[in-house]
């Protein structure tokens, strides 16, 4: 399997993980969504910290696809502010459910792997 190849499979994964996690549930006769995480972490702290473990696989992803740490950096940056603010009772749930980091972080590497790939056919 060529290099393009496993970055579009993992950016696949990246996107219905993102989407369970994010953007999953939908309210009736709306067009929100909200994930999984949010609805973990209306248990306090333990479920922010559950939240903040999945988190983990998008970074994980990343260091595997050999991500630069500029990158790498936002996505830790993204996984804090959701959690830290995750922790915030009541407002912290609300900000969970449109914060939607996963779908952030996917976004990110995904942004960034099309640009080196740019790089790469130059």
């Amino acid at each position: 399997m060529n290099k393009n190849t496993q970055h579009q499979a993992t950016l696949k994964r990246l996107e219905r993980f993102s989407r369970f996690t994010d953007s999953s549930i939908g309210i009736p006769f709306t067009k929100f969504k909200f994930g999984i995480e949010a609805l973990i972490g209306i248990l306090p702290v333990v479920g922010d910290l559950a939240g903040l473990a999945l988190s983990t696989y998008v970074l994980f992803e990343a260091q595997r696809l050999g991500v630069g740490w500029g990158v790498k950096l936002r996505i830790i940056i993204n996984m804090l502010i959701d959690f830290t603010v995750g922790l915030i009772p009541f407002f912290g749930d609300i900000f969970d459910a449109y914060f939607k980091a996963n779908t952030r972080n996917t976004q990110l590497l995904k942004r960034y792997l099309h640009e080196r790939s740019k790089k790469e056919d130059l």
